[in-house]
């Protein structure tokens, strides 16, 4: 009975295995505290990095919106939703084709279009058929339409167009934001637009409305998260060069250096401008004005400078004085993106180091 006592005691020890050792009390604060470093430093890179208007995965199918909090989809307004449900407040804005006005729609600030004139109304419908055509994450938020009264509903962005980028910046509540991370992320948002419009899905656009900078800046809005969309499409004539159709931008003499050089008169001061004397072009004049924008974007903040250096190759090819030596839009767009990802991953300290 010893005997088969003594093996039963030895069955026992072996099945529990090797004694347990408890974990030194050290250690397992040091593990907490590297957990909870970590989950901070999750929730404070999402704190920090400006949130971005990204595609929606459940995007309104077309001739539907929605906006704010909405919680599902509406169809675009009609002719009477926009005259019995649309208080018109003040207006904010007159361009050549369309008088801008503050809204309200159900308790929502809306922006309502009118046509200034009948002599532009071509340019005014042809500005809603690109709305229509063109919605998205590139592209103002279409609401309704009338096009017996010539009137558009859109989204109302309160910040403005781009041209008011500085004095928002200055505003207290948005200086955090006044920095070459944000001011970068919105020249790739132009570029981004660009590059939509020179493959839209109704063929190669080019962005007419941009004789000088305010004039190209006031055609984009600056969003409440700090994103750019593009408002005016009412100057987007179709070009294809393959099939000789080219585009020219008004039928007036553009002059200055914003323009691209094909965009000029060129016979000289001696032959009097004859507008069906003027040469077409094609999309490549967006591309010409590509650094001059940015560099307005980019504004003087610390680090501005060093981004302007980064970007140096590609600006200059910009500027080729041959207008298929130009990179496309999405060669630009590759290149400020890389760079904004070489200079962020990389540290702006650090970079001045590695010049």
């Amino acid at each position: 009975m010893a005997e088969d006592s003594a093996m039963e005691t030895r069955a026992q020890e072996g099945r529990k295995g090797p004694p347990h050792r408890d974990m030194p009390p050290g250690l397992g604060l040091l593990l907490a505290m590297a957990l909870m470093n970590a989950l901070l430093y999750l929730c404070l890179d999402r704190l920090f990095i400006s949130p971005r208007r990204t595609e929606d995965p459940g995007r309104c199918p077309h001739g539907h919106f929605r906006v704010g909090q909405m919680s599902s989809c509406s169809p675009w307004l009609s002719c009477e939703q926009l005259r019995t449900e649309v208080r018109q407040l003040r207006r904010v804005g007159e361009g050549a084709v369309k008088r801008v006005f503050l809204s309200e729609w159900k308790e929502r600030k809306v922006a309502l279009s009118r046509l200034t004139r009948l002599d532009v109304r071509e340019d005014f419908l042809h500005g809603l058929r690109m709305l229509k055509s063109l919605q998205g994450q590139h592209v103002v938020t279409l609401l309704g339409y009338c096009e017996d009264d010539h009137t558009i509903l859109t989204e109302y962005h309160p910040l403005g167009s781009l041209s008011n980028l500085e004095e928002t910046l200055n505003l207290s509540r948005y200086q955090r934001l006044n920095t070459w991370q944000h001011r970068l992320q919105l020249a790739v948002d132009y570029v981004s637009i660009l590059s939509f419009l020179h493959r839209s899905p109704l063929g190669t656009l080019v962005m007419c409305d941009s004789s000088d900078l305010p004039k190209t800046l006031s055609q984009y809005l600056l969003t409440a998260n700090f994103s750019v969309v593009l408002n005016d499409l009412d100057a987007l004539p179709l070009v294809n060069r393959s099939s000789g159709a080219l585009a020219k931008c008004g039928h007036r003499e553009l002059r200055g250096d914003f323009v691209a050089p094909e965009q000029l008169w060129p016979y000289g001061e001696d032959v009097p401008f004859r507008d069906d004397l003027m040469p077409a072009y094609d999309e490549k004049v967006d591309i010409w004005k590509i650094p001059d924008v940015t560099s307005f974007l980019l504004g003087h903040v610390e680090g501005s400078d060093m981004v302007r250096f980064h970007l140096f190759d590609i600006h200059q090819a910009c500027k080729s004085q041959t207008p298929a030596e130009r990179p496309t839009a999405q060669d630009v767009l590759d290149a400020y993106q890389k760079v904004l990802g070489l200079l962020r991953d990389s540290g702006m300290s650090q970079t001045r180091e590695m010049l």
